[in-house]
């Protein structure tokens, strides 16, 4: 992740070089679908609890000093069976773990580089591919964060914030382009990914990391894989970082990452975490919006997944599992004027599911649908609802305002989601 940066305002162009077509919109419904992910920052920098690559970057410890944690990194209680339920538990359909960051520290036994997990950590051993069956086997979608850039590389441009190797070497350039396209197809062909996440892109140009060659080169060992925007564009998908959209972004598919608490990586000190009503908030907003929410976990150097982090995706995973048929496969909602609050449609568009916020004094609105509804129920719970139409009268087209009647006994103790069963695609009054 990029720090000191508001990723939020930075909704990258996507597919400039591309067209969509039906190969791209094949590929692409399994991610419209999913609506959940969750992301996983492992490597060193959880065994001193620091900020991942960015604390030796910014000058907070030294490079040395950083490199270090390597000695600690043990994975002993790395249970990456145990990792793959709990995400499946959580209601995700697909998971994105960090191959390798800014710092160049790789997780899986590369050929290529001399820093990673097998040759220069405690724990002696890959801890990737064991994570990628394990994710296969539980039937999700298996997704790898990459980082162009590496500052411990001895052929990269820049080392920290303060300090370059060089400016213009091209023979040098061309050994690092090498060396981190080996490496991505050193992970393509070991792993055959659903999604490539990269990172890292910021510090040269589209032409400068080729980019459209990169694209290309993946495509063609899988023609369905799907890849994030950060590759100077050359993507499938925006992919906001941490501030939630106020309006839908502009990209047909978009993907939130969002951490637990103030942290990618484990840190110890960090205990600020979002409350699983908060995730929970954030989680509807999102998929009222058509986007997808990939929230972070930052697993231990021992391969222990932190309390709190456990807690919020099993409080996750019951919500989700309870209302799955309001997230899973649905698109975008209706807007907050017709119902104050998020909401999402069937792909046909006949079934309107709000998703209601708070303890409401058992009665909620909707404003504007010229349909006739047919059935109002709460999902997950089976009640039929009674509801009225108020303010319609014969000689306006105005169609008047829906009251559908609450009780308290039936609200979820996050956030109650109600069906709304139209009469035909959803048609709303917008004057």
């Amino acid at each position: 992740m990029k720090k000191l940066f508001l990723f939020f305002a930075l909704l990258p162009s996507v597919i400039f070089s591309q067209e969509k077509d039906s190969v791209y919109y094949s590929k692409m419904q399994w991610f419209a679908d999913a609506k959940l992910g969750i992301f996983i920052h492992w490597g060193i920098y959880a065994v001193n609890g620091i900020s991942e690559s960015w604390s030796f970057y910014n000058g907070y410890i030294s490079h040395e000093d950083y490199v270090k944690q390597k000695d600690g990194f043990t994975a002993e209680k790395y249970d990456p069976a145990l990792w793959a339920k709990l995400i499946k538990e959580s209601g995700a359909k697909y998971s994105v773990i960090t191959s390798r960051h800014h710092d160049g520290f790789a997780l899986w036994n590369t050929k290529l580089g001399n820093f990673n997990a097998v040759k220069n950590s405690a724990a002696k051993k890959d801890v990737l591919t064991p994570f990628m069956k394990a994710l296969r086997n539980e039937g999700l979608k298996v997704g790898i964060y990459y980082s162009l850039s590496d500052w411990s590389h001895p052929d990269y441009t820049n080392f920290t914030n303060k300090e370059k190797r060089y400016e213009n070497d091209p023979e040098r350039w061309k050994k690092y382009l090498t060396y981190f396209q080996g490496q991505l197809n050193e992970l393509s062909d070991s792993y055959n990914p659903d999604l490539f996440w990269f990172d890292g892109d910021w510090e040269h140009s589209a032409d400068e990391w080729e980019a459209k060659k990169v694209r290309a080169m993946l495509i063609t060992k899988n023609q369905n894989v799907i890849l994030n925007s950060r590759l100077q564009g050359y993507g499938d998908y925006a992919t906001p970082e941490q501030g939630m959209p106020v309006v839908k972004p502009e990209s047909e598919f978009w993907e939130l990452c969002l951490t637990m608490n103030d942290s990618w990586g484990y840190q110890g000190v960090d205990v600020n975490y979002k409350t699983p009503q908060q995730v929970i908030d954030i989680f509807a907003d999102v998929i009222s919006k058509g986007g997808n929410l990939l929230l972070d976990i930052g697993p231990k150097a021992d391969g222990t997944i932190p309390d709190e982090q456990v807690n919020i995706l099993k409080e996750l995973g019951s919500w989700t599992k309870k209302h799955s048929e309001a997230i899973f496969g649905t698109r975008a909602g209706i807007y907050k004027e017709h119902f104050a609050g998020p909401s999402t449609l069937s792909k046909d568009k006949k079934m309107l599911y709000l998703f209601v916020k708070g303890n409401p004094n058992e009665e909620i609105e909707l404003l504007g649908i010229k349909n006739k509804i047919n059935r109002v129920y709460v999902v997950g719970e089976g009640t039929m609802l009674n509801y009225k139409l108020m303010g319609k009268v014969y000689w306006s087209e105005y169609p008047g305002i829906t009251y559908i009647s609450l009780p308290k006994n039936v609200q979820d103790k996050y956030m109650t989601v109600v069906a709304v069963l139209l009469d035909g695609e959803v048609d709303l009054y917008r004057k």
